[in-house]
C-alpha cells in the first residue's frame, strides 16, 4: 500500500510541530519550507489539519502553527484513514468495470491487507514518532542544519 503525497506531508508537518512546542511558532511557510514541500501543499495539508482538531493557526505578528492538545496522542492509523478516506486498494467499478468483480476474492483479500496495515499503525502516536532518534533530527531541520550535522 502506497500513501499519497498528502497524507506524507501531513504526517511530517505533525511531527514537525511536535518537535518545536517550545519555541516560537513556526509559519506555515516556514513548515514547508524545512520539511521541503512547497507551500501551496502545505497551506492545504495546515488547513485540513485544523479543520481535524489536530493543528491551531494564528495571524498575525505572534502568528504560526501549533499543535492543537490532542495532536501529539492522535493515533497515526486513524490520522492516515481519514487522510486517505475511504475506498478500496484497487479500483473494481471504474471507467473499465473489472469482469471478475462479481465473483473476485482478491478485493476482499486486498481490503483485509489494508485493514491490517491501518491497524498496525493505530496504536503509534505523533508523539512516538517524535521520539528518539527522530526527534533530535526534525530539531536539527527545524533550526537549519542540514541532516546528520
Amino acid at each position: 500500500m502506497r500513501l499519497t503525497r498528502f497524507t506524507d506531508v501531513a504526517l511530517r508537518v505533525l511531527m514537525r510541530l511536535a518537535v518545536v512546542e517550545n519555541e516560537d511558532p513556526p509559519t506555515t511557510r516556514e513548515v514547508a519550507a524545512a520539511m521541503r514541500v512547497p507551500y501551496s501543499h502545505t497551506a492545504k495539508v495546515v488547513a485540513r489539519l485544523q479543520h481535524l482538531g489536530l493543528v491551531e493557526a494564528r495571524r498575525g505578528r505572534n502568528g504560526g502553527l501549533t499543535l492543537a492538545p490532542g495532536g501529539r496522542t492522535a493515533s497515526v492509523g486513524g490520522l492516515v484513514r481519514e487522510l486517505e478516506g475511504p475506498g478500496d486498494v484497487v479500483e473494481c467499478e471504474g471507467a473499465t468495470p473489472c469482469p471478475l468483480r462479481s465473483a473476485c476474492r482478491l478485493r476482499g483479500a486486498l481490503r483485509e491487507a489494508a485493514e491490517a496495515f491501518y491497524a498496525t499503525l493505530d496504536p503509534l502516536t505523533v508523539a512516538e514518532l517524535v521520539a528518539s532518534p527522530t526527534g533530535p533530527l526534525l530539531i536539527g531541520i527545524s533550526a537549519g542544519r542540514p541532516p546528520g550535522d
